[in-house]
């Protein structure tokens, strides 16, 4: 279901896209603030995802690499939501996503990378908190699976951490702007699967509504931006994500704004 069904399918011009848990759920992923999210259902989780709790706490650090060895994105695919948005850029259009999830699976459905903005980080990589070591988190994996419960870095002794962005750590400002001038330049914004509720992240809505653009939100819940929508879509998100492509494509066939 639906609100009023608008014009804003017949845009020319940029699409920007943000994408949250939501979009991932089909791929077996589940998502963190839904009625069966993982938070939802074990708030404690959630001091996981916590920076100072993590830089405090060895068991908690130690809690966090099993979290990240059984996390289900290593056997997850690509879902057809995923697929519809690469196909939005493959036929011509120009798109950009910016992405709350850490799984890479936009880039693995077929979204070029430097198309993919990663504004919370990814799962695949590892960093030091002191210098600049990193390495791949199979690396590291291996070193917990060797006896390493928090395997520390090998050239200054310094905590490691997932290349990602925790709650209460500081946000690449670079990956930021780049997100910012996205909302900026799009003429159709799509939010995904997000709840909204992650700043600086969600703000992109507001950025994008003030330059012009029409929001567009898919989520099966209320978000706070739901009233700059232009229309809110409660509808399966592997459902309405190749509608919606497909009627974005047949508005404006391909090759018409390459970017």
């Amino acid at each position: 279901m639906s609100t009023e069904r608008t014009d804003w399918r017949g845009r020319p011009g940029p699409i920007g896209v943000l994408t949250g848990a939501g979009i991932s759920t089909d791929s077996g992923i589940p998502d963190f603030r839904g009625p069966q999210g993982v938070w939802t259902n074990d708030p404690i989780a959630e001091l996981l995802f916590t920076y100072p709790n993590y830089l405090a706490d060895p068991e908690l650090r130690k809690k966090s690499w099993l979290s990240r060895r059984d996390n289900p994105a290593w056997q997850a695919e690509p879902n057809a939501a995923h697929k519809a948005l690469a196909e939005l850029e493959h036929a011509g259009r120009a798109v950009r996503i910016i992405t709350q999830n850490i799984d890479r699976l936009h880039q693995r459905g077929g979204s070029s990378p430097r198309k993919v903005i990663e504004i919370h980080g990814n799962m695949f990589d590892v960093v030091c908190v002191q210098c600049t070591y990193h390495t791949t988190m199979e690396v590291a994996l291996e070193r917990v699976a060797n006896g390493e419960p928090d395997p520390a870095c090998p050239v200054c002794d310094g905590i490691l951490k997932s290349a990602t962005i925790m709650f209460g750590q500081q946000m690449d400002q670079r990956t930021v702007w780049q997100a910012v001038q996205v909302a900026e330049n799009s003429q159709v914004f799509l939010a995904i699967g997000s709840s909204l509720r992650v700043e600086p992240a969600a703000s992109m809505c507001a950025v994008a509504v003030d330059h012009g653009a029409d929001l567009v939100i898919v989520n099966n819940e209320p978000t706070p931006y739901d009233h700059l929508a232009t229309e809110v879509i409660r509808d399966p998100i592997g459902e309405a994500v190749p509608r919606i492509v497909a009627d974005l494509l047949a508005a404006h066939p391909a090759g018409e704004s390459a970017g």
